[in-house]
């Protein structure tokens, strides 16, 4: 699965690269839970929770329905 995440992040990633930031895959727990880190820009971004939440949430849950909740580390 972890995989197929990483996969679905790089589609993701020019969007965030354009502002500034990135996102680095930390974990995928084995019940559907994706661990990430905003970096760059999308580190201190007030708007990193939205981001997270309603971009690359939504776009993973999309293409991975096992995927169950994104949740950003330190």
């Amino acid at each position: 699965m972890k995989e197929k995440v990483k996969k679905v992040l790089e589609a993701v990633r020019p969007f965030l690269q354009a502002d500034g930031g990135d996102v680095e895959l930390v974990d995928v727990t084995d019940d559907g839970i994706v661990k990430v880190r905003l970096t760059g820009a999308c580190g201190g971004c007030p708007m990193s929770t939205y981001t997270l939440k309603m971009g690359i949430e939504n776009k993973l849950k999309k293409e991975l329905p096992e995927v169950k909740a994104v949740e950003q580390v330190a």
